[in-house]
């Protein structure tokens, strides 16, 4: 499971599929071919005795991150926002990122809608948890814009659920921003 610590009171969570995505592998079933195996950084090849080919999308230019890199910021910039607002009471309080909710196959099964995020309270080993799920979240929106305001709407709303108050009461730009 990989995190990004960005301050002491929070932190978002990677699923644990994303997390085996970035690694590379060994060799599936012995058969010696490790291509398919290993990322595509691992995957590069010295094409005619030439070198190793550089980048092929630069650092700099924003398609550089993937969708799900960049939804994990939107779910930290929206932790960042609500953390400097309402400060201590957020501390210790972990923000995760999992691509599906469990259970997603009954629920398409039961015609229930799939619920766009989660909140388990803390328990003895460690502190509350707000989930959200990136796939449900991701298709509710059509642009980018869309999808960032969502992103806050659903941390908020999950905050709120945590602490007990309205989300409206949370934060002022709360469902504002449509």
């Amino acid at each position: 499971m990989q995190s990004s610590h960005h301050d002491p009171g929070f932190t978002v969570r990677l699923a644990e599929s994303d997390a085996g995505r970035h690694d590379a592998g060994s060799p599936a079933g012995g058969s010696g071919r490790a291509t398919a195996a290993r990322g595509f950084r691992q995957r590069r090849r010295n094409r005619h005795g030439r070198g190793l080919r550089g980048e092929i999308m630069l650092p700099t230019l924003p398609g550089y991150r993937t969708r799900s890199d960049r939804f994990d910021d939107f779910v930290l910039d929206s932790a960042e926002r609500l953390h400097d607002i309402w400060g201590k009471p957020l501390d210790g309080v972990r923000f995760a990122v999992d691509e599906i909710p469990p259970g997603l196959e009954q629920l398409v099964a039961d015609r229930a809608p799939a619920p766009m995020g989660s909140y388990a309270p803390a328990t003895a080993d460690e502190g509350p948890v707000i989930t959200l799920y990136r796939r449900v979240v991701e298709q509710a929106c059509a642009t980018r814009e869309e999808l960032q305001d969502l992103v806050h709407d659903v941390v908020v709303e999950y905050t709120a659920e945590m602490l007990g108050v309205p989300p409206e009461s949370l934060d002022p730009v709360y469902r504002r921003r449509y």
